[in-house]
């Protein structure tokens, strides 16, 4: 029997579309991640200081182009056309970083294309899954945590590939993989694409006129051959960190003048929420720059057991934990809201903040005393107890975070909203680097203990900072109750109907 070729998709459908590239595309960034510390400091030489402030212009560049890919998204190209593309220049700049180790110029070129790709791809994935599952919002919860289940699928399996590739046949194979990853998330796409044919926005149906494309050629080569000056310049770096940071701060106030009143407590839930989880993002870009040189200078990479190796991690690999306790810990977390929600007694988004920064400090103190009472290479299993804690943490913090602007806004501005929001996270990792630069090594070939006592001091300071922050955060938690009832009673929605699923977002 021939399939009925003229039945319109299933929205089931257009969704595994989106989640099978988004899985690719996440598979190449955090394959890209889990080596690029190591690489920079031992393959290239650089010092701790300079690659870290390499990296934490790179990583606030990736999330800052968002907002103008959301705002392409939305008014130029549609959202379907511009994650595509996003996704082909993300190809090409993994490519060109392979390279980068025999032609060094090549670099600040590859480092730029991936940045300028992610801004085109992310912010348009996640409004492409908002706009197959308009108007259900009880579905489009549910929806974003399986979409980011595809972050974590896709993000385990490189953090512990890329890392192994690059042990045993060189950067080169491990950047060309996450090139490879692109390209199957790509030719998924062409594939399928038909099931996408009611998804997206009016302007994915048209062509794009000559002269359109043309400036958009240009414009992208202008935007990669600046963000390659930036990313290598400190000082560029941090005026356009701040300047962009300005910049949505103002088109916020702007959205809130404009919002009517009893719309704007959901607003300011939004935008609290995003400011929180700004916060926790400096410590979560530890995982990235602290963290992974921890493990490479003063971390066992040997999981033993009663003496008995079961098998040996690389400094990259340890960021593998994050998605792998994500991934063993979200059904659990989910049963218990809904259990909670069945007996009537939902549990706020802003209690879930608060119990999320309490376990991230938690963490950075067992690192704290793990390292500061350190006599050799520290063992592998605090490793997995600190970041079991920061992941869970990221549950309780991160939750629902594009599934919150996707419910809150306007379907026209959607696009530029969550790309606002990934600006907000790019500072916060900015910040997370420059913090990072205070266990930066004084000297190379340190012994383990004094690597070890050096980045116990940087760990005390986090515990600190996340201490003082858990209080902050209690302080506003009965205002943030007080705007989360009020949204619902301006939507008209029952209380228990408050945000309460493990819905994720995709970093």
């Amino acid at each position: 029997m021939k399939a009925d070729i003229s039945k319109p998709p299933s929205r089931e459908q257009s969704f595994s579309v989106v989640f099978a590239v988004e899985l690719w595309e996440r598979f190449g960034y955090y394959g890209m991640q889990a080596i690029l510390a190591v690489y920079l400091v031992q393959n290239l030489g650089m010092t701790d200081r300079t690659a870290l402030a390499i990296m934490g212009a790179f990583f606030a560049l990736t999330y800052i182009t968002p907002v103008f890919g959301g705002f392409l998204g939305d008014r130029v190209l549609g959202p379907r056309r511009a994650m595509v593309w996003g996704a082909a220049i993300l190809a090409a700049g993994y490519f060109v970083l392979a390279m980068a180790d025999a032609h060094r110029a090549l670099l600040s070129m590859a480092m730029a294309s991936i940045s300028a790709g992610n801004g085109l791809f992310k912010p348009n994935a996640a409004n492409l899954v908002r706009r197959i599952y308009q108007g259900d919002d009880k579905k489009l919860d549910s929806v974003f945590t399986l979409y980011y289940m595809a972050v974590n699928v896709g993000s385990t399996l490189s953090m512990l590939f890329t890392p192994w590739l690059r042990d045993r046949w060189g950067q080169e194979s491990a950047f060309l993989t996450c090139s490879a990853g692109l390209v199957i998330g790509i030719l998924w796409y062409l594939s399928r694409r038909r099931w996408l044919v009611n998804a997206g926005a009016a302007r994915d149906q048209h062509r794009l006129p000559l002269m359109t494309l043309m400036g958009l050629l240009v414009g992208f080569i202008a935007l990669i051959a600046a963000l390659s000056i930036v990313i290598f310049s400190p000082d560029l770096a941090r005026v356009c960190v701040w300047g962009a940071c300005l910049a949505v701060a103002i088109y916020w106030g702007i959205l809130f003048y404009r919002t009517e009143a009893a719309q704007r407590p959901g607003l300011k839930l939004t935008y609290l929420l995003a400011l929180q989880s700004m916060v926790f993002l400096i410590f979560y870009q530890q995982q990235v720059t602290s963290l992974t040189l921890f493990a490479l200078r003063a971390v066992d990479g040997r999981f033993q057991i009663g003496g008995v190796t079961l098998f040996r991690f690389s400094a990259g690999q340890f960021q593998a934990l994050n998605p792998i306790w994500i991934m063993l810990v979200s059904p659990l977390l989910a049963r218990f809201y809904h259990a909670a929600a069945r007996r009537n007694r939902p549990i706020s988004l802003a209690t879930k903040m608060l119990v999320g920064f309490i376990l991230v400090t938690i963490g950075f103190f067992v690192w704290w005393q793990a390292a500061s009472l350190a006599t050799g290479r520290i063992s592998a299993w605090i490793m997995v107890l600190g970041y079991g804690l920061i992941s869970v943490a990221e549950l309780l913090t991160m939750a629902l975070g594009l599934a919150v602007i996707a419910r809150y806004t306007a379907a026209r501005s959607s696009g530029f909203m969550m790309g606002c929001l990934y600006l907000l996270w790019g500072v916060a990792m900015y910040l997370g680097s420059l913090v990072a630069m205070h266990a930066a090594m004084p000297g190379p070939n340190l012994p383990d203990v004094v690597a070890s006592h050096i980045y116990g001091q940087l760990f005390r300071d986090l515990f600190i900072a996340g201490f003082v922050a858990t209080l902050c955060i209690a302080a506003f938690l009965p205002l943030a109750r007080r705007w989360d009832k009020a949204h619902l009673a301006s939507t008209g929605a029952p209380l228990d109907d408050a945000v309460q699923e493990v819905a994720g977002i995709p970093l």
